[in-house]
């Protein structure tokens, strides 16, 4: 068993065992920061400016010891032989913290499972994938899931576990401040996403129709170099992009006023012949996001430091918008009338295949697996 001295490893190594953490990129940058200190009153050079070799030299030691080390610590942290492996494609933003915080310390690996995870820009994706037979499970939005189940896709909604408003960023020289000003604007969305339909409900919000304004259709990831370029005057999408175009352009951008318009949900979505064949794969994996969820609501702080290294975000700037996101694993009303809306959209627009009606979700929702866990989060009122 390889052995810590330093007291201030020492110290972040009993931080990590108290809360039951991995060895992730938090208690690394805690890690590093301890013996750059410590190295630093040893050989009296500057460290911020490359270091010496000395400090390189002990750190990559050290960090060699802890990964060995980690295992220690938190024993569900690693893989084992005996773990049944499973692929998730994520959606990699704070929408997806509860996966996020699963996989960082280790509560998929305790619960016997070791998930392979696979990032992508958008639910759309995660779903595409899975149905593809790319990935087992995905993290998506409701739209991808009415597009699925419309084109008669055997998919299985096993639970939500997060929602929280879309938003609108426009560009200064837009003088775009209310929703109204829209009209005659350029807005940059993504097709098949919930940032579609979130376009939708706002242009009727404003009073307003497709045919008042430009829709550009564009990846989460292309909206900020577009509104910098000036090729559109504002865009509809989810954190962190949102975030991001404020960071890059500051007085730039400016956040339009849509709280309340729409709420997406972010949800777990598997396909039907997964579920047969991996019930308790699936049972698993929802009770290490419940134990998630229970964890990011104790240390919300830690939770921060934990999604904003994984995401790229500055801490500081996902810790003001924190409290956007709900957290909660669950199959409620909410979700169901959400799914049922957004399929009306569907129909109403001619977003759907041909001959497509609205779909009979009592044949995608799937509650077994989370009513088995912990019946009170499953408070359907009607037959979905």
């Amino acid at each position: 068993m390889p052995k810590l001295r330093s007291p201030a490893l020492l110290r972040c190594a009993n931080i990590c065992q108290r809360d039951s953490l991995s060895i992730n990129c938090f208690t690394a940058r805690c890690l590093r920061m301890t013996l750059v200190q410590s190295q630093a009153g040893r050989c009296g050079r500057r460290h911020d400016r490359g270091g010496c070799m000395r400090s390189k030299t002990a750190l990559r030691m050290v960090l060699f010891a802890v990964s060995a080390y980690a295992g220690v610590l938190n024993p569900g942290s690693r893989a084992r032989a005996e773990d049944v492996k499973a692929r998730l494609a994520q959606n990699l933003a704070p929408i997806s913290a509860l996966a996020i915080v699963a996989k960082t310390n280790g509560l998929f690996a305790k619960q016997g499972l070791d998930i392979f995870v696979s990032n992508f820009t958008s639910g759309k994706q995660c779903l595409d994938t899975v149905v593809g037979g790319g990935a087992d499970i995905a993290t998506t939005a409701e739209a991808p899931v009415t597009a699925a189940a419309m084109a008669q896709q055997p998919i299985a909604f096993v639970a939500g576990m997060e929602y929280s408003d879309l938003k609108t960023m426009t560009a200064a020289s837009a003088a775009i401040r209310t929703k109204a000003d829209l009209r005659g604007k350029r807005i940059g969305f993504t097709a098949g996403t919930g940032s579609e339909v979130y376009t939708s409900v706002l242009l009727k919000a404003a009073g307003l129709t497709a045919k008042d304004v430009t829709l550009v259709n564009l990846r989460p990831q292309e909206m900020l170099p577009a509104l910098a370029a000036g090729s559109i005057d504002a865009f509809d999408t989810w954190e962190p992009h949102v975030a991001n175009a404020k960071k890059a352009l500051g007085e730039g951008a400016v956040l339009l006023d849509t709280r309340g318009v729409y709420s997406e949900t972010f949800n777990i979505v598997v396909t039907r012949s997964y579920l047969e064949a991996n019930p308790a794969v699936v049972s698993k994996f929802l009770a290490a996001l419940i134990e998630a969820e229970g964890w990011v609501k104790a240390h919300p702080n830690e939770a921060i430091d934990i999604v904003a290294a994984a995401t790229g975000m500055k801490r500081d700037e996902l810790a003001a918008i924190w409290s956007d996101y709900i957290y909660h694993v669950r199959l409620d009303d909410k979700l169901l009338e959400t799914l049922k809306t957004h399929a009306a959209w569907r129909l109403e627009t001619g977003n759907h295949p041909p001959g497509a009606g609205m779909p009979d979700f009592s044949k995608i929702i799937a509650t077994a697996s989370l009513k088995a866990l912990d019946a009170a989060r499953v408070t359907l009122s009607a037959n979905p």
